[in-house]
C-alpha cells in the first residue's frame, strides 16, 4: 500500500514537471511565431516602400507585398490573437489578391499602418481597416 502510494506521488509529480514543461514550450513557439510575425510586416512595409518609389519591376514587387502579407497573416493566425487583428488581415489580403488595382493607390496609407503594427501600436490595425474600408468591394 505504501509503495502505491509513492509511485502515486513520483507520477504525480512527473505529470506537473511535463505539463510545465509543456506550457514553457508554448510559450517559447509563440514567441517564434510573434517575431515571424513581425519580421513578415517589416519585410512588408520595405517592400511597399520600394514599390512606392517605382523601383523595379512593380508587378513583382506588388506579388511580394501580398506574398508577406499573407505569411503574417498566417503567422497571426498560430499566434492565437484576437480575432479582430485576424479579421483585418485577413480582409486586407482579401484586397491585396481581388483588387490589385485599387491597392496600388492605397499603399502608403498600408505601408503605414504596418510601420505602426511593427511599433506594436494598435492604431495601425485601424488604419488598416480603414484601408480596407475604402476599397469599393463591388468593383465599379
Amino acid at each position: 500500500m505504501i509503495t502505491a502510494f509513492v509511485l502515486f506521488g513520483i507520477t504525480l509529480v512527473a505529470l506537473l514537471v511535463f505539463i510545465g514543461l509543456y506550457i514553457d514550450e508554448t510559450h517559447r513557439v509563440q514567441e517564434t511565431y510573434r517575431k515571424q510575425y513581425m519580421t513578415e510586416i517589416n519585410h512588408a512595409s520595405r517592400e511597399i516602400e520600394l514599390y512606392v518609389a517605382h523601383q523595379g519591376d512593380v508587378e513583382e514587387r506588388y506579388k511580394r507585398i501580398t506574398s508577406f502579407v499573407t505569411c503574417a497573416n498566417s503567422f497571426l493566425f498560430l499566434m492565437n490573437e484576437t480575432s479582430d487583428k485576424q479579421i483585418i488581415f485577413n480582409e486586407v489580403t482579401t484586397c491585396l489578391i481581388k483588387y490589385p488595382e485599387q491597392m496600388s493607390e492605397r499603399m502608403e496609407d498600408l505601408k503605414k499602418s504596418f510601420d505602426d503594427i511593427y511599433a506594436n501600436l494598435d492604431k495601425g490595425y485601424e488604419e488598416a481597416k480603414a484601408v480596407v474600408d475604402s476599397v469599393d468591394k463591388m468593383g465599379r
